[in-house]
């Protein structure tokens, strides 16, 4: 280590992903942090800002700012060795890029690290890239250094979340890895540049367990990113993209017959409309999308529609420990600013490993495999993400808000999950009736046999299980009224569907501090999508008051006002 501080320069310092991981770890006072660039002025720039107190998560670092950060000059074009002898580095990140578009000198500042005996990491997301740094294993070695490539969100965590579902598997089949930005989310041109050269041209996949060629940005695959517990993300379909776990995911699974990685952005629309561009690329229309790349960029820019939430996932399948069928997924949802932090997080991590005395073995190696989940878990309670793994096919169905809630069901309250706990069941309690006053609110609470107005009405539940459904008959003193729950499936899947006459509505299960908090999601008409300002609404909970389940439902709308409004509580009998 150069001095009394750990030096780490990374290369692209002031651009998206180099200023994030500048951020995250300007609060570390063990280091000493070089941010480097071909502009010295945009570096200088870059560290005043940093220095300024800010808010909410581009505030990181900032407003505890322990590292001594310095701006600095560095060409990759340059003289590499006179740089980075006079800079004196412990580590080199390189968060630049595209790596796609490097050429035949691709690894020469890998290269350039271990001649100095200076270890290297990078956020390469270029499956040759990532793939081929393992030709300089033997020389990394040999100088007693380590170079990782491939420390982002694909392969680092995508590969980080397999080694955690892979112990429940004997024989893993199909593996499909997907990222969902979210619209909002200002994507830099690097980025755009490194899609845009693999749009419509082939993408190297694996289908019946024979290698075969995909079609970037035009194959793709339906997805619903659920977390359990957290409201999921809008069902959306996922576009084929070039990532290194494609060439690293036969290696490390024997019998995979199927790999597919993904992006699905939002607004859908959009998308769609870049995937017919992409098309023209397939027939050779175009030559390439890489000339529009700065027009791609400003369109994702100017169409920014939609929720200020990401997401990714990670899907296993293949055969549980008893050779029976088992689909697992893995799932993730960051909150607003917070998702573009995702891809440097693995660096953070491994600095901070590096800080703390663990080093990663000499030997230059794709980084999949190099962190575990913990490592990234550790990093997201520092932001709104939360992850978790759904058991998403098993061989005995559980109850069904066990199902839709996976491993979140541990979160319920004793009370609540006792009413959930599946089976045929009788409830019975005492509940408030309020019924809206407007015409429209009338007629619908008619249609669907809501009850009257009333107070300290009894009211029993009966819960009757059909396959995979639950009947439930409400009879609040003498009037009775019917629903079906299920689990939605399709681009509804791991939302609670409830039935009433020809209406569907869609409902997240989502935990929250002793509640569970039913959330609308949409609503249909006779099977019919309708707009979603317009779904019935309203505070809708259950939880648990001196050991007794207690109910408040609230349904309503913007043309209706209140429909009803039932409160009360319930006893399993």
């Amino acid at each position: 280590m150069s001095g009394e501080r750990f030096c780490l320069l990374i290369i692209g310092g002031y651009g998206t992903f180099g200023g994030r991981l500048a951020r995250l770890l300007g609060d570390e006072p063990r280091l000493r942090l070089l941010v480097a660039g071909r502009s010295l002025e945009k570096a200088d720039d870059f560290v005043a800002d940093l220095r300024t107190p800010k808010d909410g998560a581009e505030g990181l670092g900032s407003n505890n700012l322990g590292a001594l950060v310095q701006a600095v000059r560095f060409d990759r074009d340059g003289d590499l060795t006179e740089q980075l002898t006079r800079l004196r580095p412990d580590l080199v990140v390189d968060a630049s890029g595209p790596f796609q578009s490097f050429g035949k000198d691709a690894y020469k500042v890998a290269e350039a690290c271990i001649d100095l005996g200076i270890d290297y990491a990078d956020i390469a997301d270029s499956t040759g890239f990532v793939a081929g740094v393992s030709g300089l294993d033997a020389a990394a070695k040999a100088q007693g250094t380590f170079a990782l490539s491939g420390l982002s969100s694909l392969p680092a965590l995508s590969f980080a979340a397999l080694d955690a579902m892979a112990p429940h598997f004997s024989r893993v089949e199909s593996v499909a890895a997907g990222i969902a930005p979210s619209p909002h989310v200002k994507i830099g041109l690097n980025v755009v540049r490194a899609i845009a050269t693999y749009a419509g041209k082939k993408v190297p996949v694996l289908r019946d367990g024979q290698p075969a060629s995909g079609r970037g940005l035009i194959d793709a695959m339906r997805v619903t990113v659920a977390p359990p517990g957290v409201k999921p993300l809008r069902s959306r379909k996922f576009l084929l993209v070039d990532a290194p776990d494609l060439k690293l995911l036969p290696a490390r699974f024997a019998n995979l017959k199927s790999s597919f990685t993904g992006v699905g952005t939002e607004p859908q629309p959009l998308q769609h409309l870049l995937s017919l561009v992409a098309r023209l690329v397939h027939l050779r229309l175009l030559p390439s999308l890489l000339p529009f790349s700065r027009l791609l960029q400003r369109g994702s820019h100017a169409f920014a529609i939609g929720e200020h939430r990401g997401g990714m996932f990670v899907r296993i399948g293949g055969l549980d420990q008893k050779g029976e069928r088992l689909t697992s997924g893995w799932h993730l949802i960051a909150e607003g600013d917070d998702g573009p932090f995702i891809p440097v997080i693995g660096v953070e991590a491994l600095v901070r490993r590096r800080l703390s005395g663990v080093r990663p073995e000499n030997g230059a190696r794709p980084a999949a495999g190099e962190l575990q989940l913990e490592d990234f878990e550790a990093a997201f309670r520092r932001f709104s993400i939360t992850s978790g793994i759904r058991m998403e096919n098993e061989a005995a169905r559980q109850p069904l808000y066990r199902q839709i809630l996976g491993s979140a069901w541990e979160q319920l309250p004793p009370a609540i999950s006792a009413l959930h706990a599946g089976g045929a069941r009788v409830a019975s309690g005492r509940a408030r009736i309020e019924r809206g006053g407007g015409l429209l609110a009338r007629i619908v609470a008619g249609v669907i046999g809501f009850p009257r107005a009333g107070e300290d009405v009894p009211v029993t539940v009966r819960f009757v299980p059909d396959g995979d459904k639950e009947i439930w008959t409400r009879d609040f003193g003498g009037k009775i009224f019917r629903s079906l729950q299920v689990e939605g499936k399709g681009r509804d899947r791991h939302l609670l569907a409830e039935v009433f006459g020809p209406f569907r509505v869609l409902m997240a299960l989502v935990p929250d501090r002793g509640k569970l908090r039913l959330v609308v999601r949409g609503w249909r008409f006779c099977g019919l999508p309708l707009p979603m300002f317009l779904a019935p609404g309203g505070d809708t909970y259950e939880e648990e008051r001196d050991g007794r389940f207690h109910f408040h439902v609230e349904i309503g709308g913007r043309l209706t006002g209140l429909v009803v409004r039932y409160t009360g509580w319930l006893v399993v009998e």
